[in-house]
């Protein structure tokens, strides 16, 4: 799974970023300030299971923190897009393309309106953040039908010639774009246009389905950055009438960081997307530490969390609508084979079956996989059982 993280350049993308991965980035108020993508790990979070049995869990990969399970998932960061960014301007077209292979976008905005359609820095409120929902909306589905017109017409035309079924020549078509066969059958659906001639549509109407693919295929939510300068409250209200249809998470990747450096240093007690943290060393603190942790205490009271880890949560969880399970080779301790107490935490879609699931997690267990075993119930489970998020498997294999 891959997420990216677009908008226009110097709205706090880079500090985002470094706020779910701690990755070292360049943050600045500088314009294009990052020019090559920058690929790092953040974690989405979830219960952990461990309390079931009472017993601190050994996580193989991510970790977990006061029985809050933190599951690796990819994420990318690419340089700031601009209005015309489809035609290459601001190096529009490559930064585009280094998205193509991302499953979702959160899309950062500036939301105190202190940054202009260029990213130039504004007198704060000056500017209306609408304007970058709209611009990054358009690049977006312009690059898309770039991509689809440029082969448009040699592969309509084959389709034609050879009667092929046009939504099984898509599918393969766009594979290299993520796109599956649901999504394009989808799009043809809603965009109503005749199946059975492709070669007759014209612009608009290849304009139409590449749109519509877009935002079936590669889903977005917005990241209202800076939502803790003034003004960007209502601005925030303003935004969620215009976009209904868009889910908007305020958040403030300033407070975000300044959290996670934090307890990285052990001078607070803070776990990622909770509304509260905790002072470990308050000795430890000079003047300027405490006002700044004030501050953000002050964000999250506003917002209930700095809405970093509520971004990149509501992306894999509501957007691509995965769950969370955990497989063990014996359902008793909730082990490994080593004696590794929950040692894998999965990521699969919902609706996954267990042999699926078990595809997921080595693809030999889908070859050799016989059935599983619940932990809750004790039952015994077949291949076809849809996993449920949190749940504990068992998953037996042919020896």
């Amino acid at each position: 799974m891959l997420i990216g993280i677009i908008g226009k350049t110097n709205v706090g993308k880079s500090c985002l970023f470094k706020a779910l991965t701690l990755a070292d980035v360049e943050i600045s108020n500088r314009v294009f300030t990052t020019i090559k993508p920058n690929h790092a790990v953040g974690f989405v979070k979830t219960s952990c299971p461990e309390g079931k049995i009472e017993s601190k869990c050994n996580p193989k990969v991510g970790y977990c923190k006061n029985g809050t399970r933190f599951v690796p998932v990819e994420l990318l960061d690419v340089a700031g897009l601009v209005p015309g960014a489809h035609e290459g301007k601001g190096l529009g077209n490559q930064f585009l393309d280094d998205l193509i292979q991302a499953d979702a976008f959160i899309h950062v905005i500036d939301v105190s309106g202190s940054a202009n359609e260029n990213g130039e820095p504004v007198e704060k409120g000056s500017y209306d953040p609408a304007n970058d929902i709209r611009f990054l909306e358009e690049e977006i589905g312009q690059w898309f039908f770039g991509l689809m017109k440029k082969h448009w017409n040699k592969f309509s035309r084959e389709v034609e010639m050879e009667r092929r079924d046009l939504l099984q020549s898509l599918v393969k078509q766009f594979s290299g774009l993520k796109i599956n066969e649901e999504q394009i059958k989808e799009a043809l659906k809603t965009t109503g246009l005749p199946t059975e001639k492709p070669a007759q549509w014209t612009d608009d109407d290849l304009r139409k389905f590449a749109f519509e693919l877009r935002k079936i295929s590669k889903k977005m939510i917005i990241a209202a950055n800076k939502a803790d300068i003034p003004g960007a409250k209502e601005n925030l209200e303003k935004l969620k009438k215009e976009f209904p249809h868009y889910d908007i998470i305020p958040c403030s990747a300033e407070s975000e960081l300044a959290l996670k450096e934090a307890d990285k240093h052990d001078l607070i007690n803070y776990i990622p997307g909770n509304k509260d943290f905790e002072i470990a060393k308050s000795d430890g603190l000079n003047e300027k530490q405490e006002k700044a942790l004030e501050f953000v205490k002050n964000v999250i009271g506003n917002y209930g969390s700095t809405g970093v880890q509520k971004c990149l949560d509501y992306a894999v969880f509501n957007l691509l609508n995965y769950i969370v399970a955990f497989p063990v080779a014996n359902i008793t301790k909730l082990t490994d084979k080593k004696n590794n107490i929950l040692p894998d935490a999965i990521l699969a879609p919902r609706g996954s079956t267990l042999k699926e699931f078990a595809g997921r997690v080595h693809s030999e267990m889908a070859e050799k996989f016989m059935g599983g075993v619940d932990f809750e119930t004790r039952r015994k489970l077949g291949a076809d059982y849809e996993v449920k998020n949190g749940d504990i498997i068992e998953i037996i294999l042919r020896k």
